[in-house]
């Protein structure tokens, strides 16, 4: 199986055998149940769906909790599909995979959502140094996204300039990060880096390809 569904636990560091400090994210990946098998002769396209996490039944509406009893499992947070895998690795419904799919010292590529930051000016939306990159005077400036166009020719703002806005909150994907540990006891995945999300937010992690 080429992925798995994870949760973010938070950010650690450890050491590597030169005494390198290394920042690590701790995620909980899986324990994933297959509760749906796409094929290209019935759904035009190969793919494997997971489900993670357990959900209450009274919050999940009776088509949801005939779909996953189909797969013979409780009714599930998340559902993710897969469209990487290897060809001799095809699994059955209701098929429990944990994060021993994955091994030690291979790369990954963890995609979620980024924290949502509200709206930013362009000095953090967009990195802009201020007026001259100045340090003093002009206060009220300094933060400014300065001159957006000229008057009378084109009289208006060009699409796509950068300018303040709502920051965040987007589907960001992070590739090739090294799987460092794998704790099997607690589904443990700790992975080389930061990845996007706040602590306790889903993750879907792939082999990296």
């Amino acid at each position: 199986m080429s992925g798995l569904i994870g949760k973010k636990i938070g950010m650690t560091s450890i050491f590597d055998a030169a005494g390198k400090n290394i920042p690590c994210t701790i995620i909980e990946a899986g324990p994933c149940v297959v509760t749906q098998v796409k094929s290209v002769e019935k759904d035009g396209y190969d793919a494997i769906q997971l489900a993670f996490d357990d959900k209450k039944e009274k919050n999940t509406s009776k088509a949801m909790q005939g779909h996953f009893a189909k797969a013979n499992t409780t009714p599930k947070r998340v559902v993710r599909e897969f469209t990487r895998f290897e060809e001799g690795h095809r699994k059955k419904y209701g098929e429990v995979l944990d994060v021993t799919v994955f091994n030690e010292g291979e790369f990954v590529d963890v995609s979620g959502i980024s924290k949502g930051k509200g709206f930013q000016g362009v000095v953090k939306r967009h990195g802009f140094g201020g007026v001259g990159d100045s340090t003093h005077g002009q206060c009220d400036r300094l933060r400014a996204p300065g001159s957006m166009g000229a008057s009378s020719w084109p009289s208006r703002v060009f699409k796509g300039m950068r300018m303040a806005g709502r920051m965040g909150g987007a589907k960001v994907k992070v590739t090739n990060l090294e799987v460092v540990k794998i704790f099997p006891e607690k589904n443990l995945l700790v992975v080389k880096g930061s990845v996007p999300g706040y602590n306790g937010s889903y993750l879907k992690i792939e082999r990296w390809s």
